[in-house]
């Protein structure tokens, strides 16, 4: 590797640690496909000209937590512990999306999140199917 792009390397490493402020973890539990749209709140005065740029583009249309990661150049786990940030703020909110949505007052979740929330955790914790079918 040449020097210049050693150099720009490095320079991205920086800049990814100063605007996550050294985090490397969201405190969010966020995955890729996470749609998001801006919210009522606003981002704290400290916070990184990134989260500008992801209200901005949120603003526009919902967006998912790996498209802003592509469309900001930055890496995602850097987007997600911003995207965290603007969450804590409610400058940014996860939409329930209408399969997921209450059917009414008093009908008790439908059946679509029930069986999201299943296939969750069943990707969370694969073996413990099994040893409920077990016991």
């Amino acid at each position: 590797m040449s020097t210049y792009g050693r150099a720009a390397e490095e320079s991205a490493f920086v800049r990814t640690y100063a605007v996550t402020r050294g985090r490397t973890k969201p405190r969010h539990l966020l995955a890729l496909e996470t749609v998001l749209e801006a919210g009522q709140g606003r981002p704290g005065p400290a916070q990184a000209e990134e989260c500008e740029e992801i209200l901005a583009l949120c603003r526009e249309r919902r967006r998912s937590v790996v498209e802003l990661a592509g469309r900001l150049g930055r890496p995602v786990t850097a987007v997600k512990i911003l995207v965290s940030d603007l969450l804590d703020a409610d400058a940014l909110v996860v939409p329930l999306t209408r399969p997921y949505a209450d059917t009414g007052a008093g009908s008790g979740p439908s059946v679509q999140l029930l069986a999201a929330v299943t296939a969750g955790l069943k990707r969370k914790w694969p073996d413990a199917v099994a040893y409920s079918q077990a016991g």
